[in-house]
């Protein structure tokens, strides 16, 4: 078997502390994926979830399964998966040692540092935080709040919620592609339109098929959508964004 390259950098994201690698530990230590999901407190489903993706990130198994009975198997980490481990723990040590240095130089102004290294074509990023959870069957729907004490909702999976550690509280990064926002004008909002997003035009690339709007929120963020042609918003105009709870990626931020 054609031995394939470790993708460390892939594999470890933007933040070492995550609990697909803190899963990926556990089986390490236990051997055993049903034990390590106990132990991280999220479901075998879940467990395996956090392996096939890290698997994929990194380019190559970190996994070998063993034989096992009703509990799932035993599971031994693979060379690459052993090195991921080591890699992952040098970089904790690392950031750990940046931000004391950061917190000693007292800097006066505060910087949401865990977002910054995330890379993806989504130009919409919005720091929030978790207001509350409900299962909507196997599905979770995510109600998020914004600084100015406005909401956007997300429908997730049961198991990518475990993964993320969702908690009442928790911060994160709401995430949505700009061809996912719809932007109308303030008089044309649906009645029961429940991620509806107010705010202002600050910039307009004007477009056969539809303008591109780039409005800023009454939160003070930057949303990125485009509106229908023969809109013709202005500058400074009120307006507001739609979104599809689905369309909206829920990412851990720090």
């Amino acid at each position: 078997m054609t031995k394939r390259p470790l993708f460390s950098s892939e594999a470890l994201g933007h933040d070492v502390i995550d609990k697909r690698m803190d899963i990926l530990r556990r089986i390490g230590e236990v051997g055993s994926i049903s034990e390590a999901a106990r132990g991280a407190g999220v479901s075998y489903k879940a467990a395996w979830q956090a392996v096939d993706t890290l698997s994929n990130l990194a380019g190559t198994p970190l996994l070998e399964r063993t034989v096992g009975g009703s509990g799932g198997g035993g599971a031994v980490l693979t060379d690459a998966g052993l090195q991921l481990l080591q890699v992952a723990a040098a970089l904790q040590e690392m950031r750990q040692q940046v931000l004391a240095q950061h917190a000693a130089a007292a800097s006066p102004m505060p910087l949401r540092m865990a977002g910054l290294g995330l890379q993806t074509s989504m130009r919409n990023q919005l720091p929030c935080k978790l207001l509350r959870m409900t299962k909507q069957g196997r599905a979770v729907r995510a109600l998020l709040q914004f600084s100015d004490g406005s909401h956007l909702a997300s429908r997730i999976t049961k198991e990518s919620a475990e993964l993320l550690g969702l908690v009442p509280g928790i911060a994160l990064l709401a995430l949505a592609k700009a061809t996912a926002v719809q932007v109308i004008a303030e008089d044309a909002v649906p009645a029961k339109a429940q991620n509806a997003l107010r705010g202002k035009v600050a910039r307009i690339a004007r477009a056969r098929s539809g303008d591109e709007v780039v409005l800023t929120l009454d939160s003070g963020l930057q949303l990125v959508g485009f509106c229908p042609a023969g809109l013709r918003l202005t500058l400074g105009a009120g307006a507001v964004a739609l979104l599809d709870e689905s369309a909206v990626v829920l990412a851990a931020n720090g």
